[in-house]
This record gives structure tokens, sequence and C-alpha cells, in this order.
């Protein structure tokens, strides 16, 4: 069944209290998805200019205080590390990116990129997404865009890497409540093009394309427009980059989905209690996106 949510703020002043109103959207969809939980935090330019952010993962333990001891011995102070979740953010300069990655893949084989951007940091787990968000913290996160996923798996199995979001390409995130029929053979096209996964997840698949389509030059409702095309299902899509978000559903709109509009946020949800407790809620513009049509709003 899944559950999927977004928050924009586009009043600054909202921007410390991202958490405090991310989490009660999240937990108000809680049993749509048992199975586990992701968020992705966007902030201006929390790794510094020139750095990028990567949010390290991994399906089976990892001793991450080790890893960010041999992160410094080998970089010293141009990483810094930090932990986030059941993980650890790594903010690096773009010319050590690679190296970095390359050592702590050879050191630590299970480990993966869950997200990379200048503005993006992201945290799964298994479990229900009141949990996560209790363990973490996350209501004292700060920053101007979230976005979360609570999962209910119906094929791929229940893991760190298989949860939502799924961050392609820097500062791309995708949520996805629903299924894709064709998603083995669109994988296999892309695979056969030297594109690599990290799940045997339908959703993944469809946040790949779309970074494909992004990456050979179409904008956001371009992109997602191919998407739709190219792939079979019943969709709710929730995408993020750092200056935007969209929301978008098949061509039967069978996956519900609210957006709700202020001139101090826009805010999407897969059902309308998600958006009860967010402020002057009773005068803003509620409503269901049409299907197949791509609502884009941006900072």
């Amino acid at each position: 069944m899944c559950g999927v949510v977004g928050l924009l703020l586009r009043d600054p002043a909202l921007t410390p209290d991202l958490g405090s109103l991310l989490v009660p959207m999240i937990e108000a969809l809680d049993e749509r998805g048992p199975d586990s939980s992701g968020m992705a935090l966007y902030a201006d330019d929390p790794a510094g200019a020139g750095q990028v952010r990567l949010s390290l993962g991994s399906d089976t333990p990892v001793d991450w205080v080790e890893v960010q001891d041999e992160l410094a011995s080998r970089h010293g102070a141009a990483v810094t590390t930090g932990a986030f979740g059941p993980g650890l953010i790594v903010a690096t300069p773009d010319d050590l990116e690679e190296r970095v990655l390359a050592g702590v893949g050879s050191t630590w084989p299970s480990v993966r990129v869950l997200g990379t951007g200048r503005n993006l940091s992201v945290l799964k787990d298994t479990g229900r997404p009141s949990a996560t968000c209790e363990r973490y913290g996350v209501r004292e996160w700060q920053g101007y865009l979230g976005v979360a996923h609570t999962r209910m798996a119906t094929e791929p199995a229940v893991t760190l890497l298989h949860s939502h979001p799924f961050v392609p390409m820097r500062d791309l995130c995708v949520v996805h409540n629903g299924s894709f029929s064709n998603y083995a053979s669109v994988r296999r096209h892309m695979v056969a093009d030297g594109v690599r996964f990290d799940s045997d997840n339908d959703s993944e698949v469809a946040a790949r394309f779309l970074a494909r389509r992004l990456s050979g030059g179409d904008d956001l409702e371009e992109a997602t427009r191919w998407v739709m095309k190219e792939m079979d299902g019943f969709f709710t899509l929730v995408i993020s980059t750092a200056e935007e978000m969209s929301v978008v559903r098949d061509a039967f709109a069978c996956k519900p989905a609210v957006v709700a509009e202020t001139d101090a946020y826009v805010a999407v949800a897969s059902e309308y209690r998600a958006l009860a407790e967010l402020p002057d809620i009773a005068a803003a513009k509620v409503f269901e996106p049409r299907p197949e049509e791509v609502y884009t709003w941006s900072r």
C-alpha cells in the first residue's frame, strides 16, 4: 500500500520547523507501510561551498566509527563525517568524491550510497516511520524541503537498501506508492547500458530511468512524462530536487494523493489526514492531482 509525503517550505521562517511539521505527516500514514521507512532532508549549503554530502548505509552491520577513523586517516580535515540515522554522512570536496567512495567500497563492500547532493541528506531504516522518527530525532531537522515514505513491501525484500527514497543522482529524490508491472524488462535494458542498481525494487528502476532522462537533457517535467510513457503500472510519484518538488499519478489515478498549497508551503500526501496538522490548513488550497498531469512547485 505504502504512503508518501512531501513538504516544500516557501516561507523561510518555517525552516527551523521542517522536522516538526514533517513528522506528524508521515506518522499519520504509519499503518500504510510498517515494513520500512525513509526520509530525505534538503537544507541550504549543509556541507559548505564546493562540497557534496554522501549519505551512506548498509544492510549488514558496519562499524561506522571505524569508517570515520579511516576516512580521517586517509583524507584528514578535507573530509568530515557525522552519524546520521543508522548510517553516516560524509562531506567531501568534489575532487575527492570518487576516491572516498572507492576507499569505502574496497574496505566495506556492503556500504552503499543512499543519497548524494549538495543540499540533501537521506535516512532509511526498517520498521514503522513513527519508530524511525523517534529513534533518530527527525523532529529536530531544519531545512526547506522534506520527503518521506513508509513502505509495505509487495515483492522485494524488506531491507534498508530496498527502502525509499531512491536518489539516483545528485539532489534527485523519488518516493513511490504503487507498482510497476514492466520494471524487470526496463531494468534489463538499463543494466545492459551500464546502469548499476542497489536493489531489485521496481521503484528504483523508475528513479534511475528518470535520472537517465535528466542526464540526457530533459527538464523534470519532460523526464517524468517519459517515466509514464515507458513504465506500466499504478503509481503516485513524489519527486524532489534541490529547487523543486513534483507529484504525478498514473492514467487511472488508482493510488491516492492530495495536495495542500498556501503562500507558506506546498504539501503532498497519500491521505488528507497527513495534512491536517499543518499550519493554516483550513485556508489552504486543497485538491487531488489529476491523472497523468505533472504538478511542479519551486522554492
